[in-house]
């Protein structure tokens, strides 16, 4: 009989009424003692803990008296406006994520004699050790895909002849092996997924080397490996649009601080997966998705009254998962737009006429035109609330036929160029380990005797 690892016992529930009984610290105590609670000060801003050049979010401005103002949301990497980097590849008409790679990795953008052999390295990369599939994905598969791909980055280490050597040239080295593995890892698990805990087909497909990073995905995830330009070219965009956001999400803090500590490249990879797959960091467009789902299903989508009834018990946590959250509203960072979200709009909006989904999208367009006036309505917002990433790039990956569980892997695809960007500047620059400090808030106790216990 398989012994459950999984049961919560009686004596754990009891261990577990303990602990919170001695849990003694109060919100309020945050204040008094002065903590940035979660590294952010008292109107939510994060508190700067470190230098970058690998990318900048601006969406405030000083007016004319000093007074911090919202502005529309702008996003840098290495200095170039990300709208410009779009532009430029978009205009002519090809793909953008491996240069854009080229730009976070390198801090400046490549020719095209340097893009080509930079692609060509990539595509050298693009493949797993021998029986690395069958032993370390198929023989132990999972049901959660972020698990998968981090135990297999885990796993990866064993078969690096040198994975403890943190010299630059073998950190990139092995950045640029993950990056271009990281599809791989991700839709092999799912294919795994699919076949042992689905009951589906199984299809391991190979790779190909005049493929980009976009194509080869879509290719290696059907099962008849065939697609779109269409397709192939806006899941690129995707890809570009999360490659990087600053070095203060969480999972890009995460990379800088486990990097600090002098480990390697796996483990630091590793620990920024299991901070994305967090659903407070990488699963909020799956999120959207659902909530647009059960949406439908309640509402006239025609019906603008239907649609605000529908948004204001959601905020009034009657709808949906009960959170009160308009998913895909608001950002931590951005007010007044998200860059991102304005292009992938574009996407969305072309891939629904291609798909036949204009009703879809339509109704996309209406709930980012009311919510932000339900939300300032109701929570009395006034920094401004708009659309943010993952408001479309869901819409969009549904509409691809991407199955929900690669959602956050596919983010995953993407940011693993950030990470790696991040963490060669943590080693270019570090001089200590982060250790950032905490307040003690319990008081002295005497020791007593087991017999007097």
């Amino acid at each position: 009989m398989k012994k459950s690892y999984s049961a919560i016992t009686p004596y754990i529930s009891k261990m577990a009424e303990i602990s919170n009984r001695n849990n003694g610290i109060e919100p309020a105590m945050y204040l008094n003692h002065k903590v940035n609670r979660g590294l952010r000060d008292l109107n939510g801003n994060g508190v700067v803990t470190g230098l970058t050049e690998v990318s900048t979010i601006i969406a405030k401005k000083i007016g004319e008296n000093g007074e911090v103002l919202p502005c529309e949301g702008k996003l840098c990497y290495r200095g170039i406006n990300v709208r410009d980097l779009v532009g430029g590849f978009t205009t002519d008409n090809r793909f953008g994520f491996e240069e854009t790679v080229y730009l976070l990795l390198f801090g400046e953008l490549p020719n095209s004699e340097e893009l080509a052999d930079f692609t060509k390295q990539l595509s050298s990369y693009r493949s797993l050790p021998k029986s690395f599939v069958r032993d370390m994905i198929l023989k132990a598969p999972g049901k959660d895909m972020m698990n998968i791909l981090s135990r297999s980055v885990l796993a990866l280490y064993a078969y690096d002849d040198n994975p403890d050597d943190i010299s630059i040239e073998n950190v990139l080295r092995q950045c640029l092996q993950l990056i271009a593995m990281f599809p791989l890892l991700a839709v092999y698990g799912y294919q795994s997924y699919r076949h042992y805990h689905r009951g589906k087909s199984l299809h391991i497909r190979l790779p190909k080397p005049q493929y980009s990073t976009a194509e080869n995905l879509l290719h290696i995830l059907r099962k008849d490996g065939t697609f779109t330009e269409l397709e192939a070219k806006i899941l690129d965009l995707a890809l570009v649009l999360h490659a990087e956001h600053g070095g203060g999400n969480n999972s890009t803090f995460t990379t800088h601080v486990v990097t600090s500590s002098g480990t390697d490249t796996y483990s630091a990879i590793a620990a920024a997966l299991g901070s994305l797959k967090g659903p407070r960091h990488g699963g909020a467009n799956i999120k959207v998705v659902k909530m647009f789902e059960d949406m439908k299903k309640k509402v006239k989508v025609k019906d603008e009254d239907s649609i605000k009834n529908y948004l204001k018990r959601l905020l009034d946590k009657q709808e949906f998962d009960g959170a009160g959250l308009i998913y895909g509203m608001g950002h931590a960072v951005y007010s007044l737009s998200d860059p991102r979200a304005d292009i992938l709009k574009n996407c969305a909006k072309e891939l629904s006429v291609a798909k036949g989904k204009q009703d879809d999208f339509a109704l996309y367009e209406t709930v980012a035109r009311l919510a932000p006036e339900i939300i300032a309505e109701k929570r009395k917002v006034y920094k401004g609330v708009s659309p943010n990433v993952d408001f479309y790039s869901g819409l969009i990956y549904k509409m691809l036929g991407l199955p929900d569980e690669l959602y956050t892997p596919i983010f995953a695809v993407a940011r693993i160029a950030g990470w790696s960007a991040h963490r060669i500047e943590e080693i270019q620059n570090a001089g200590k380990i982060i250790r950032p400090a905490y307040i003690s808030v319990i008081d002295d106790k005497d020791y007593t005797n087991l017999n007097n216990r």
